[in-house]
Parts: C-alpha cells; sequence; structure tokens
C-alpha cells in the first residue's frame, strides 16, 4: 500500500526517484526501497513526503481512503479555482465554463 501510494504520488507530480531523492536529502535507490516495499520511510520522511505531495500521512500510509489536498499556503483565489475544478468533474454532464460556475456558487 505505502509502495504504490509514494509511487503514484510522485509520479502524478512528474518526479523521477532521483528528483523526489535529492528534494527529501536521500539517494534514489532509497526511494526506489520504498516503492519496491523492500523498506518504508521512516516517520521523518513520511512527513516529508506529505508535504511534497500536499496529502495527510494518513493517505500515503493507506489508512485513509480519501484523497486529501492541503491547500496551506495557497492563496484564496487560487483555493477558488480549485473548488470551481472540484465542483466541474464532480458534474454528470459539465457545461460550459460559466454555466458550472454559477452552479457550483449556488451549491456553495
Amino acid at each position: 500500500m505505502v509502495a504504490g501510494r509514494i509511487r503514484e504520488l510522485r509520479e502524478m507530480q512528474n518526479l523521477s526517484q532521483a528528483e523526489l531523492g535529492k528534494k527529501l536529502g536521500i539517494t534514489r535507490s532509497s526511494v526506489n526501497a520504498w516503492e519496491m516495499g523492500v523498506n518504508l520511510p521512516s516517520t521523518h520522511y513520511l512527513i516529508e513526503l506529505s508535504r511534497i505531495f500536499r496529502v495527510t500521512t494518513d493517505y500515503i500510509l493507506g489508512l485513509s481512503a480519501n484523497d486529501v489536498i492541503i491547500l496551506d499556503g495557497l492563496s484564496q483565489e487560487e483555493k477558488s479555482i480549485l473548488q470551481s475544478l472540484v465542483c466541474y468533474f464532480r458534474m454528470k454532464e459539465p457545461k460550459p465554463f460559466l454555466e458550472y460556475e454559477l452552479a457550483c456558487e449556488k451549491k456553495n
């Protein structure tokens, strides 16, 4: 579970194992060992991974099935854009941009 989540999150950010390792100050082979399920990241690295990928540690560990995006550090405008996108993707029949934006505003 942890191995798959780390790989999935890394690939979603278009990072190589070496690039992720560099962000964490570890080797590519350490990241590879996590993704192969040979080793598990320490608590310190779980926290760092959650910060890099903007998800909870529970999500990385597979304790939460919900995808969560941490919005800390984003402006209100950026948060509004994300909220509009989520609303758009939840609509069963997507409408033109202005129509779905108005529909989202009515729901909130």
